[in-house]
């Protein structure tokens, strides 16, 4: 059973960080149609009724896609002048504590989100915006995958700290 929750782990690491680095190709994306924009609108008088649903739908889903890379690198906000100061073992306990809270907080927002979006599924939403696009559809689901891709890895970072393997998290502090 040991192995095989290790193995869970290493393929949730390896999939987190494929989607977060996949996901780095949506900001630069999201500068293209941005300066795109700029260029069109200032340089030609001729502004675009996409652009900024678009580049708003890149950038969310980069942001949203890439929770399981940052949970996976331990590169969260946190309080690293605590860990100074708390010593190795207590910081140990203090990740605990952070993983189950936030698995906690994560599993009853995707359970407040599903119904939403099971909702849009059976009637796609639209912006309302000149482009009209499907974009708050798109978003709910988004995000009810992200939360997903966060207990996952949330987990595997929890079998890590169980099993004793996790990975050096002290960015150098």
């Amino acid at each position: 059973m040991k192995r095989l929750l290790a193995r869970y782990a290493d393929a949730m690491d390896r999939a987190s960080v494929f989607i977060g680095q996949g996901c780095s190709v949506l900001f630069f994306a999201c500068i293209a149609v941005s300066a795109l924009e700029v260029v069109l609108r200032y340089g030609f008088d001729s502004p675009t009724t996409w652009s900024v649903e678009v580049a708003m739908m890149l950038c969310a889903t980069a942001w949203v896609l890439s929770v399981g890379f940052v949970t996976e690198r331990h590169r969260h906000i946190s309080i690293t002048m605590l860990e100074l100061v708390v010593g190795p073992r207590v910081w140990r306990i203090f990740r605990l504590l952070q993983m189950i809270i936030s698995f906690g907080a994560v599993f009853v927002l995707t359970m407040a989100l599903w119904g939403p979006a099971m909702k849009v599924l059976r009637r796609t939403e639209y912006s309302g915006t000149a482009m009209n696009s499907i974009q708050p559809t798109l978003l709910k689901l988004l995000i009810v995958v992200g939360c997903v891709l966060y207990l996952m890895q949330l987990l595997a970072n929890l079998i890590r700290w169980v099993q004793h393997t996790e990975k050096d998290v002290s960015g150098g502090h």
